[in-house]
């Protein structure tokens, strides 16, 4: 009988510190990937780098296309950023039923830095609200968080590209 006992516990203790170690790294490597895309330059530049130095007149340039602005990007990344912080923070989050244009709006002069500073405050609090996330609700969240640091870095090469086209870019 204690026997079973010690077997029973030293399983649970196993399972315990495997599901433990699990949970640290999935967080950790959630929590870089969402960096990388926000303020740690690695492989590609971030977008807090991506953003860096813009004008209003600059964010808000087009070359003439369908193609977004900067501005219009960035108003894009706030947007969906803002309805993933809020989700995770366990608040409610209005149905989106909308075409996904209206999310790419444009930015006054005015608006402009104010709106980089949001998109900045609303990753740092993603990245936060991440560390926090352990057992089902890290697993419930992974491929949302992986999926929008791939968003985030798809729409910052949109924006280097565009300064890169117009000799803005390092």
């Amino acid at each position: 009988m204690k026997f079973r006992t010690l077997i029973a516990a030293l399983l649970f203790g196993v399972f315990f510190i495997s599901n433990s170690v699990f949970s640290q790294d999935m967080n950790s490597f959630l929590v870089k990937q969402l960096e990388y895309a926000h303020s740690n330059e690695n492989w590609f530049a971030p977008v807090n780098v991506a953003t860096e130095g813009l004008n209003a007149e600059q964010a808000n340039w087009h070359d003439g296309s369908e193609n977004h602005s900067v501005a219009q990007l960035v108003s894009h990344l706030v947007f969906w950023n803002d309805r993933l912080l809020k989700a995770i923070q366990g608040k409610t989050v209005p149905n989106f039923n909308e075409d996904n244009k209206v999310t790419f709006s444009e930015i006054s002069e005015e608006e402009w830095s104010d709106m980089v500073k949001k998109l900045d405050q609303i990753l740092t609090e993603i990245e936060t609200e991440t560390k926090k996330l352990e057992g089902e609700s890290l697993v419930g969240w992974s491929e949302t968080l992986v999926n929008i640091a791939a968003h985030n870095a798809y729409h910052t090469g949109q924006i280097v590209y565009l300064r890169k086209q117009k000799g803005w870019w390092r």
